[in-house]
């Protein structure tokens, strides 16, 4: 795929910004259905997502659980990049990281959007 069919979705909010979280998902998860190769890139209390079971308990009374999105996005082929220094803040465990989720700095996000992937930022 080239940089045209490549998606940036970036998030740096966790559970307390449920609203801004589901946004991101859906927006991640319509580019993997539209065949778009795709990237959340988390930031901030977004590397949170990355945690396994900590989208579980995230709801919006006005769209899917985030349970559900991160699931059909990951079932998708949508990966996470995950900020090293957030993760590190945040003092998370690295064996605990979802599926398709890899710590990696703000380079690789370069390096994957090319010269025109599509971003979104949440």
């Amino acid at each position: 795929m080239g940089a045209s069919d490549r998606v940036v979705v970036g998030c740096t909010s966790g559970a307390d910004a449920a609203e801004r979280v589901t946004a991101a998902y859906l927006a991640a998860v319509a580019a993997v259905d539209a065949g778009r190769e795709v990237v959340m890139w988390l930031t901030a209390d977004g590397v949170r997502l990355a945690d396994e079971g900590y989208v579980d308990a995230i709801q919006t009374v006005w769209a899917p659980p985030v349970a559900e999105l991160h699931r059909r996005f990951v079932e998708g082929g949508g990966r996470f990049y995950v900020c090293p220094l957030a993760w590190e803040g945040c003092e998370l465990d690295a064996g605990r990281l979802v599926a398709g989720a890899e710590v990696r700095d703000a380079a690789a996000v370069l390096a994957f959007a090319g010269d025109g992937a599509l971003t979104f930022s949440y």
